[in-house]
């Protein structure tokens, strides 16, 4: 992961995914972050830039956050009021930090950044293991848009311009795909493809319960509409039980 998220990435992050730190889009994913730290400590896995750490450090949330990218943290350590906020560098599947939390979270799809089912199983039970009894692991990921492939088609289009193109590629029996970006800038072209495993709601319930986690709550966003058939992404929270 970190070979796609590394300095050419993080120097353009922030400005790349502008509309994501609108105060819009942010204060409903702090309010509720806040609500379920409920006066403890916080995880983030992937914590990136910060843009979701430190307006939660604001609120007087304990902040820990685990990282593969070290560009990403730089630019993380440049913001203001990142002194506050632990990170760790290494994988969010395995990498162990200390202390218990009473929220993890783990947003923009970061969880598809496991390209494995493994990893994937193996980050559930990572972050069971640092929740305290009663904590919450909340994760934000696109519904898969499988709906979208024509037929005999891998590939679907989600950018296009006279100098940029940019689109997903499925392959439906192993669950892999790419987000594959393509650019042109001074006669020359630049191209990107970042690998991904899509994960469907009903799986990930499994991997919470074979972290000994359950299902607490499912939303299509942040705002807690209903998730429909027509859900592009979905907002889950589960729980650590009590005793």
């Amino acid at each position: 992961m970190d070979d796609h998220f590394g300095e050419r990435v993080a120097a353009k992050y922030d400005e790349s995914y502008a509309e994501l730190f609108e105060p819009d889009v942010v204060g409903p994913m702090v309010d509720l972050l806040v609500r379920l730290a409920d006066g403890g400590r916080a995880l983030e896995l992937g914590i990136g830039t910060g843009r979701i750490a430190l307006p939660l450090a604001r609120r007087d949330v304990p902040v820990h956050g685990i990282e593969l990218s070290p560009a990403m943290v730089t630019r993380l350590r440049a913001k203001p009021d990142s002194a506050a906020i632990g990170v760790t560098i290494g994988d969010f599947a395995t990498t162990r930090v200390d202390g218990q939390f009473s929220v993890a979270y783990l947003v923009f799809n970061t969880i598809m950044n496991l390209t494995t089912q493994a990893e994937q199983v193996a980050c559930f039970a990572n972050v069971a293991a640092h929740l305290e009894p009663g904590g919450c692991f909340v994760i934000e990921v696109g519904v898969p848009d499988l709906r979208s492939l024509p037929p005999g088609q891998t590939m679907v289009p989600f950018h296009d311009s006279p100098t940029s193109w940019a689109f997903d590629r499925y392959d439906v029996a192993t669950q892999q795909m790419s987000s594959n970006y393509l650019e042109i800038a001074d006669g020359r072209g630049e191209y990107r493809s970042i690998p991904f495993r899509y994960v469907w709601p009903a799986e990930l319930d499994l991997m919470a319960q074979l972290a000994g986690l359950r299902l607490r709550e499912r939303w299509g966003g942040w705002l807690r509409e209903p998730i429909t058939n027509e859900s592009r992404k979905h907002v889950s929270i589960w729980e650590k039980p009590i005793g």
